[in-house]
Parts: structure tokens; C-alpha cells; sequence
């Protein structure tokens, strides 16, 4: 098949997966590209129909499909929106951006599950191993030079608050430098949405500061990087107005960390059910 800029494209040629779990946070990608390619037709013999669904079994199924239909994809990000816990430590806006890194003492993600969110704290069920060396190395790339320069994170209208309560607004000192900022570390994974109210509950094991709900699935069957942007602060205050920004902002923190890959770059050791570690 003939690409729009003249080249022939096939299953083996795409090396880079994007995975969304909503379709406002696919579009958000869509929107990001330089470039896009007509579907390519279904490969003979293959009559299944792939669906856009939530879940941790969803997710599973998307990783087989990848490796079966796209041989040659290696690197595997996970983007979208997330919850954001703000802390004295952490001091999280609407609108910042989470990329996964390990901490030291756990892989990039931490598991949170049924029965183990009280308003006394959680139990860590698991933890996945973290992602391959060289896309670690990416995601340092990407963070050292933000420490000498801003990120290429295009600034985007940012929803407003008008119609909140302004007695609740959280008082926070200026940045010193404007805009979203970036925060690497740990994300915490389930299969519900959190929206426990107790801040304490939501920071009981290593203060983890973000959490998520579709990475199971992906990262039991393949290492990933997660970029999530906060649309809230993963309690029972949701407020749709920030998807569509948020999303955005994954989008173009994902275009910015694929720049540090060189095509043809392999990721090697990716985890597999076998390899992943789950206690």
C-alpha cells in the first residue's frame, strides 16, 4: 500500500506503538502526527474485529494483537489521562504530565486492587519490573534537558474554573517557570477508577502520587512507558471539562519523548508474563 508522502507501508514496516484506552486521548495522538498513513488492509486469514474497550483484559488483548499483526513493534507507550495526588511533596496541578520511572525500590508501576483501598491506607499488591533499558534512557534524555531548557510540550487553551468554588481553591506559590511541568516516577495501577476522598488513603504505600487504570493488561504482557496527563485528583471531584486538554498534553509529551528514539532502535529484554513480577 502507497503511504500519503509516496512510500510503501506494511505491517512490518511500523516499529512504535501507541496505546489509548479512550478515543479523545487516540484523537489527541492522531492530532500530533506529522504524518498519517491510510489503514492498511486486513491481513488474509485474519477475521477478527478489534474494538476500543476499558479493562485490564482489553489492554491484554491489544498487546497479543500487536505482536501478531506488527512484528517489528518493540517500543510501547501507554498515554492518556490520569489521577494526581498533590502533596507537600508533591506539588501537582491540573495539566502536569507523569511519565513512569522506577524509584529504586519498585519497578515504574505499583498495583492497587479490589479490597486493598481503605480510608486507612492500601496493602501493595504487586509491581511490574520496569521498562527496558533504552527507553529509560530516552525518558532521561528528555529529563536532563528540561532541567537546562523548558519541554516542547506546545501550550495549549487550558479549561478555567470559573464555575467552581473558589472557598476550596488550593493556595499555591508561583512556578518559576510557567506552563506544565513533567514529573517522572512511580504510577499506581488498578481496575477501577479511584475515587477515594482521604488523601491518605490515596498515598499509603511510597506516597505514590499518580494513578491510573488501564496498565495491567499491557504491561503483564510487554514493558511500556505511561504518560499520563492529570485530569484530576483521583477522588470523587471529577471534572470532564480537563479531558480533552489533558489528553493533548500526553499527546505532544509522547511526540516530544519519541524524538529521542532512533528509528530502527530495538528496546531490548521487553518483560512477558514469565518475566514480569507480580508479589
Amino acid at each position: 500500500m502507497e503511504s500519503r508522502d509516496g512510500g510503501s507501508m506494511s505491517y512490518e514496516r511500523y516499529t512504535v506503538a501507541v496505546v489509548c484506552a479512550m478515543s479523545m486521548e487516540m484523537s489527541a495522538v492522531r492530532y500530533m502526527l506529522d504524518k498519517e498513513h491510510p489503514r492498511l488492509q486486513q491481513k488474509q486469514g485474519d477475521f477478527n474485529t478489534y474494538l476500543a474497550v476499558k479493562g485490564k483484559g482489553s489492554a491484554a488483548t491489544v498487546a497479543n494483537n500487536l505482536a501478531r499483526t506488527f512484528p517489528a513493534i518493540t517500543p510501547r507507550f501507554l498515554i492518556g489521562i490520569g489521577g494526581g495526588v498533590p502533596s507537600e511533596r508533591n506539588d501537582i496541578p491540573l495539566g502536569d504530565v507523569v511519565v513512569s520511572m522506577p524509584n529504586g525500590e519498585y519497578g515504574s508501576v505499583v498495583q492497587y486492587g479490589p479490597g486493598k483501598e481503605t480510608d486507612g491506607g492500601f496493602v501493595l499488591k504487586g509491581f511490574l519490573w520496569p521498562p527496558p533499558p533504552l527507553l529509560r534512557s530516552a525518558v532521561e534524555n528528555m529529563r536532563s534537558d528540561h532541567l537546562v531548557s523548558d519541554n516542547r510540550i506546545e501550550e495549549l487553551k487550558q479549561p478555567t474554573c470559573d464555575q467552581c468554588d473558589h472557598q476550596r481553591a488550593i493556595q499555591r506559590q508561583d512556578r518559576e517557570f510557567p506552563g506544565p511541568q513533567i514529573h517522572y516516577g512511580l504510577i499506581a495501577f488498578g481496575d477501577r477508577v479511584m475515587r477515594t476522598t482521604n488523601g491518605t488513603a490515596r498515598t499509603g504505600f511510597g506516597g505514590v502520587p499518580w494513578f491510573e487504570m488501564e496498565t495491567a493488561g499491557l504491561m503483564t504482557e510487554y514493558s511500556c512507558i505511561i504518560i499520563r496527563d492529570i485530569s484530576d485528583y483521583a477522588n470523587s471531584h471529577k471534572n470532564d471539562g480537563w479531558l480533552h486538554y489533558t489528553a493533548a498534553k500526553a499527546a505532544a509529551c509522547t511526540k516530544e519523548l519519541l524524538s529521542y528514539l532512533q528509528p530502527g532502535e530495538n528496546p531490548l529484554y521487553f518483560a512477558n508474563p514469565s518475566t514480569s513480577r507480580m508479589v
